[in-house]
């Protein structure tokens, strides 16, 4: 098996940690995210550091057939991919009706169908090769409905549920699905998703740097899902399950009104 990781949105935040963390080990780098002057600043960081190569393909991964465009292009740059990180993807506060459509349905292309193509298409390669490792950025918002945020949630629930599903169908192919499912990260998320001044982001969050340690080390584990907080886990797996619907709409909502 080789060593070279495709990572989205790898320009900043916990994609940025990812793509760095994986050179440190001595693997070469696919990155690929919607700036591509962050990416050609990233690559050069990165082969001058560790002495690992670095390719750049800027392109918008949320975008009309954009997925099967990067895949098209990693395939003509003669690269396999051994490692796939699905990090990209993005949220947005407020209240499903008050939202613009288009604002939900992009966010549905990114963080569901560009995800769910790559997987098709570089899973596919991997199990022809005999060995790869996959690993889906979802989020502890997938454990929960999110009123105020309830397509991002729903995506979220997406991705924890068909990663779970394409682990188990790829069993005994020599390619491993891990789901990270973190809590609140220190990223551009918030601002972008424009939870400022909301309970859900007040009280701070985990590092980039941690958090892309953390699944990353888990998915060479190849463990199934893991959230890199101890106590958000089993709140999320064992006390949330258990509680009424109606009291746990109520605490998300909350959390992230303004």
């Amino acid at each position: 098996m080789g060593n070279t990781a495709l990572v989205t949105g790898a320009s900043s935040g916990i994609g940025r940690e990812f793509a760095g963390y994986h050179a440190s080990k001595g693997g070469d780098v696919i990155l690929t995210a919607r700036r591509g002057e962050a990416l050609e600043v990233l690559k050069t960081e990165l082969e001058q550091q560790f002495q690992i190569t670095a390719h750049v393909i800027a392109l918008d991964l949320g975008a009309v057939g954009a997925a099967q465009v990067l895949y098209e292009r990693v395939k003509a740059a003669g690269l396999s991919v051994d490692v796939l990180i699905n990090n990209a993807g993005f949220g947005g506060q407020g209240r499903h009706l008050d939202r613009p459509l288009e604002d939900e349905m992009a966010m549905i292309d990114l963080n569901v169908k560009a995800l769910v193509t790559l997987c098709h298409l570089v899973a596919a390669d991997m199990v022809a090769q005999g060995a790869g490792r996959i690993l889906n950025v979802g989020s502890t918002a997938g454990f929960m409905p999110g009123p105020n945020q309830a397509v991002y949630f729903a995506t979220k629930a997406f991705v924890q549920s068909f990663s779970q599903a394409l682990a188990q169908e790829l069993k005994g192919t020599g390619v491993s699905v891990t789901l990270l499912a973190p809590g609140y990260v220190e990223t551009g998320f918030a601002d972008r998703a424009n939870l400022g001044g909301t309970k859900l982001v007040s009280g701070g969050g985990k590092n980039a740097a941690s958090v892309a340690q953390h699944g990353y080390n888990a998915m060479m584990r190849g463990v199934l899902v893991t959230v890199n907080e101890v106590g958000l886990g089993l709140l999320v797996n064992w006390v949330i399950p258990l509680l009424p619907r109606w009291m746990v709409l109520g605490m998300i909502e909350k959390m992230q009104v303004k």
